[in-house]
């Protein structure tokens, strides 16, 4: 059971993903069974982000590559899913990635996101690489869905069980990023 007080709560939330209306949302439906009744409701809240719901995120989240600044839970967060790629010291996938990172600000006037959990830096710069042919109501959608499964992630390190409870979350969590979105399929097709 989690059984939080709601500022508890809703402090894990905004460490997990910034933007208050979810946090509200998600606070509101308290308490939850376990992690995966929270998951559950997280995900609803956050599909779909709205416009100014990312950029309210995204003004928490580092340049990818870089070191988060600062000792918040969500700094800690953001230095271990940039630290898992095993790739991480290869310097240069680190130039590829800084000048992919100029290039990406350049066109979209923010910073790349992408979940880094779970994928090495040569992906991480495909898929930038990738994402700069976009059209920008579809990198805005991807940007969301994004932020959602980074928060949706840090929800689980959080709240699941060491054992069965983490992987389902987990599978729940890439199953959904393994079905293509609507927007990213029409995109690709059109790039």
């Amino acid at each position: 059971m989690i059984d939080l007080d709601r500022a508890d709560l809703r402090s894990h939330l905004l460490a997990a993903l910034n933007v208050e209306r979810w946090a509200d949302d998600v606070t509101a439906q308290a308490p939850f069974a376990d992690a995966d009744a929270l998951i559950t409701v997280a995900a609803a809240a956050a599909t779909p982000l709205s416009p100014t719901e990312i950029d309210e995120a995204m003004s928490h989240h580092p340049r990818i590559g870089e070191k988060p600044v600062g000792e918040g839970a969500s700094q800690q967060f953001s230095r271990r899913e940039q630290a898992s790629a095993a790739d991480a010291d290869d310097a240069n996938l680190a130039q590829l990635l800084a000048e992919g990172n100029a290039a990406y600000e350049e066109r979209f006037d923010r910073v790349f996101l992408i979940r880094a959990a779970g994928r090495s830096r040569a992906e991480i710069v495909g898929e930038l690489h990738r994402r700069l042919r976009l059209d920008d109501e579809t990198e805005s959608r991807i940007v969301g869905a994004e932020l959602r499964d980074i928060a949706l992630l840090r929800l689980q390190s959080t709240f699941a069980e060491p054992a069965a409870d983490g992987a389902a979350a987990s599978a729940s969590v890439e199953s959904d990023r393994a079905e293509p979105h609507p927007a990213e399929g029409d995109a690709e097709a059109r790039a």
